[in-house]
Order: C-alpha cells, then sequence, then structure tokens
C-alpha cells in the first residue's frame, strides 16, 4: 500500500511540473511576441511630421526654382516718399529807379555867394535838380554846370527861414540881410526857387531848402 501511493504521487508531481514548465514558455513566449512586435510597429511607422527636420521645412517652403524672401523682410520695406518738387525762388522785384525828368530846374537855384560888381547886386548860384532819396530820407539838390551870376533887382521880393532865419517858416527879408549871411556862410548852396522879370533880373527869391 505504501509503496503504491507513492509510485501513484510521482506521475502527478512530473505532470505538474510538465504544467508550470509550459505555462512559463508560453508566458516567455508571449512577452517575446509582444516585444518584436512593439518594435516593429516603431520602425514601420511613418515620422511624425511635426518632427520633421528644419531642413526638409525649408525645402518644403521655398518656392521652385529658388528661395524667396520672407515676409517679415519683405513688410519692412516701405516705399520710398515721392519727390517734392520745389519752385526756383522768384527773384527780389527790382527797386524803384530815380529818373530825372528833368536834367536842369527851370526855376530853383543853389546860392553860394554874391558880388557887387558892375555897380548892382548878383548872387553866384549853380543850376541844378533834386537827386534821388539817399540815406536817411535826405534828397539833395545835383548842381551841373559852373557858377553863374544872376543879378537881383531892386524891388525884389526875399523870403528865407532856417539857417538863415530861426523857424521853419518863410519869412521877408531884405537884401542886406541876404548878403550879410552869404558873407559869413559862403558856399553852402541854400536852395532858392527864383522869377525873373523881361530885364533878366531876380525879382522874387524864397528860400526853399536848406542843403549842407
Amino acid at each position: 500500500m505504501g509503496g503504491r501511493g507513492t509510485a501513484a504521487r510521482g506521475p502527478r508531481r512530473l505532470r505538474r511540473h510538465a504544467c508550470a514548465a509550459l505555462v512559463l514558455c508560453g508566458a516567455l513566449a508571449l512577452t517575446a511576441c509582444n516585444g518584436d512586435d512593439g518594435s516593429a510597429g516603431a520602425a514601420g511607422t511613418a515620422p511624425d511630421a511635426s518632427t520633421a527636420t528644419p531642413s526638409a521645412a525649408a525645402t518644403s517652403s521655398a518656392a521652385p526654382g529658388g528661395s524667396t524672401p520672407s515676409a517679415s523682410a519683405t513688410s519692412s520695406k516701405k516705399p520710398a516718399p515721392a519727390a517734392t518738387a520745389t519752385g526756383k525762388p522768384k527773384p527780389p522785384a527790382p527797386a524803384p529807379t530815380c529818373d530825372h525828368k528833368m536834367p536842369i530846374s527851370p526855376d530853383e537855384i543853389a546860392v553860394y555867394r554874391y558880388t557887387p560888381e558892375g555897380g548892382m547886386l548878383s548872387l553866384i548860384v549853380k543850376h541844378g535838380n533834386w537827386g534821388c532819396p539817399v540815406a536817411g530820407g535826405a534828397t539833395p539838390f545835383v548842381t551841373v554846370g559852373e557858377e553863374t551870376f544872376i543879378p537881383v533887382a531892386d524891388d525884389a521880393k526875399i523870403t528865407a527861414m532856417a539857417p538863415i532865419l530861426t523857424g521853419s517858416v518863410s519869412k521877408p527879408i531884405t537884401a542886406h540881410e541876404l548878403t550879410s549871411w552869404l558873407e559869413s556862410h559862403p558856399n553852402k548852396g541854400l536852395v532858392f526857387h527864383y522869377n525873373v522879370n523881361h530885364r533878366g533880373m531876380i525879382e522874387t527869391l524864397g528860400q526853399e531848402e536848406y542843403t549842407p
């Protein structure tokens, strides 16, 4: 009885060991197959587009026939401003010219001195005309030619103002007052407005302006 029981348990133990071996082998085989399938799937899968290399991305974005400038570089270029046409400056207006309509004034003289030669009073004068205004607004009496003698009538009406008299209003004076001032102030060139009578003698003499 004891030997039979032992003989019966012997085959059972062998079967248990065999089954355990088969189970372990199956588990290893399954693990090996799963490992092969995982690696094969990883190797056979196409690379993701997001993991593409920069060179491939640049090549795919370039236009056929060569590379094109980026959008940022193109947009940064601003059009050149249009040239503004500037007109030429206008030349200054010509200054008004001073034109002597009459080279010699017919009724004005510059008185310089006097002389009693020939038994009559004569004024030593020069003819001329008013010139162009100078600095300060003064207008000079421009004389021409040589000095001339003009006799004065005994009854000539003579008027004067500054500097012969004080003030700017003409007042009557005598011939003696005029000659006395000319004797002490020769060659001043006082400008007088004058008229002559039929004998060619001064009958009116009125001082117009003092010209130093």
